[in-house]
């Protein structure tokens, strides 16, 4: 197994056992938080608040509740091309790529950010360990 799937598994399974058929889904989704080109969490934090949902993805950051976010609001805050690109690489219609990052998102960025920061470099190994310990619990 590789690291990249031994994290994704982690990640699957922190966030409701997500295997098999919902891969994909993870997969997609840790490249978006990983993305180099696009600047990667913080970019993708960036983009929320840059759109006036700064509030809620700052929720999932700091410590306490999730703040929920809708669908459209996924839409708003990544932008129609890069949902048009996640939906493809993941095979889902760009409806139901939205619907699934606004049930994933917030707990996934929750979980990579426990100290309530963007982890700066290094987020897969950074990922990593926060996964480690939490298997080892």
């Amino acid at each position: 197994m590789s690291f990249l799937d031994e994290v994704r598994d982690k990640v699957a399974s922190a966030v409701g056992g997500m295997k098999g058929e919902h891969s994909g889904l993870i997969d997609g989704i840790l490249s978006m938080v990983t993305n180099k080109e696009s600047g990667g969490l913080a970019g993708l934090v960036s983009s929320f608040k840059e759109k006036g949902l700064g509030d809620i993805v700052s929720s999932w950051i700091s410590a306490g509740n999730n703040l929920p976010i809708s669908a459209e609001q996924i839409q708003q805050g990544i932008g129609e091309e890069r949902l048009q690109q996640f939906a493809g690489k993941i095979g889902l219609s760009p409806e139901a790529a939205k619907s699934k990052l606004a049930e994933l998102l917030p707990d996934i960025i929750d979980r990579i950010t426990p100290e309530g920061k963007i982890p700066e470099g290094g987020l897969f190994e950074k990922a990593a360990n926060i996964f480690r310990k939490n298997s080892a619990a």
